[in-house]
């Protein structure tokens, strides 16, 4: 394998540096991960490669990036042009940021909150945030009931935004086994080449 020119910053219980992992693995590049707990993000060094102290960043070369899905867009646009995992077509194309938006809309308001209040003791308001979880999950099962993948046939890095929050919400008292559709996706989504599973929250002592 040769050298990893990719470097990226994220810790491994967050669904937005997992889902840059994921399609790194997809796209079989190599890449070194830096772990980047908050004490380190709070660094100058950190903060010159982002402002916001968020993870993850993805380092390439002379290039620093933020944000996981301008990451995901980088490295498809970048590594696997004309891919379908960011389809050209304005319909397809289109369908692909909507999931975007929503990955950074209701799936981190939703299951990703009511995990981070469970799993790792945040304060917050569990209730609300399971309440726009079961009627994202709805939405979700009626949508992949009629195709295989949130944007269409084929895999796309809105299944990648999607999914690792999706897939950890039994960590915030979230049942996945009413919405069989939405199970049938994380398994298909898990089957992919190169997959690594998000390890499980361990919950405050």
């Amino acid at each position: 394998m040769p050298e990893s020119r990719i470097t990226l910053h994220g810790t491994e219980l967050s669904g937005h540096t997992h889902r840059v992992e994921v399609l790194l693995r997809a796209l079989d590049l190599p890449y070194r991960f830096v772990p980047s707990p908050p004490k380190i993000r709070r660094s100058d060094a950190f903060l010159a490669l982002n402002p916001l102290g968020q993870v993850p960043v993805l380092q390439d070369g002379d290039l620093a990036l933020a944000d996981s899905n301008a990451i995901m867009v980088y490295l498809v646009k970048r590594y696997a042009p004309g891919s379908r995992w960011l389809p050209d077509d304005p319909v397809a194309a289109a369908n692909v940021q909507r999931w975007l938006s929503i990955a950074a809309g209701e799936v981190a308001y939703g299951p990703n909150i009511a995990r981070l209040i469970v799993a790792r003791g945040m304060p917050g308001d569990r209730s609300k945030a399971a309440a726009l979880t079961d009627r994202l999950l709805r939405f979700m099962d009626g949508h992949l009931g009629k195709r295989p993948y949130l944007a269409g046939a084929h895999p796309t890095i809105a299944d990648l935004a999607c999914h690792s929050y999706i897939a950890a919400a039994p960590e915030g008292g979230i049942e996945l086994e009413p919405f069989p559709a939405v199970c049938a996706w994380l398994r298909r989504i898990e089957n992919l080449p190169g997959f690594k599973p998000m390890p499980p929250a361990t919950p405050p002592t």
